[in-house]
């Protein structure tokens, strides 16, 4: 090999390696705004502003992969539905169902949900942390079949609304 073939192998590989060693996983979704179909989530993704619901009979957003975060970063999540229904009652803010290693990192508000303001579902390892769950109908945050998982510094108030007697409300 001459020397400005080395050379060329040795900038390629160095290129490589940096990108691999130095590169950051960019957020997939930066959210805001209205959202009017579910928004089901596969990369890491944070709020850059409030977000106001609009999804008739299903959640607001999904987390629809193992391993990623999503950072409300001080912003609020709401749905403010005019009643509590049982038509209201699969309107969640966040639904986490089948997943592993996911987070929900605050602070942030999610409220005025029709059904639950976050719903964890048969997953392992999530953590929750410094949300605020406030006047959602059901259950704040509520926890279903999920398993070693960290539920820390989170706020719940004036939820249940329309739980009609059912053991809901905070955590």
């Amino acid at each position: 090999m001459n020397q400005i073939s080395v050379r060329r192998v040795s900038l390629l590989s160095l290129s490589i390696f940096a990108l691999l060693v130095c590169g950051t996983r960019a957020n997939a979704n930066d959210i805001s705004g209205t959202i009017s179909t579910t928004l089901t989530l596969s990369e890491d993704s944070e709020l850059v502003g409030d977000v106001t619901c609009m999804v008739a009979g299903a959640p607001c957003i999904v987390i629809g992969a193992s391993g990623i975060k999503l950072r409300l970063n001080g912003f609020t999540i709401t749905e403010d539905i005019t009643g509590c229904t049982p038509a209201t009652s699969f309107q969640d803010g966040i639904d986490v169902v089948g997943q592993h290693d996911v987070a929900i990192l605050g602070p942030g508000l999610v409220q005025k949900f029709g059904g639950l303001g976050i719903f964890l579902g048969r997953s392992t390892k999530v953590k929750v942390k410094d949300v605020t769950a406030s006047d959602n109908c059901f259950s704040g945050i509520l926890l279903g079949g999920t398993t070693d998982s960290d539920i820390e510094r989170n706020v719940s108030v004036r939820n249940s609304i329309g739980s009609e007697g059912a053991p809901c409300g905070g955590t």
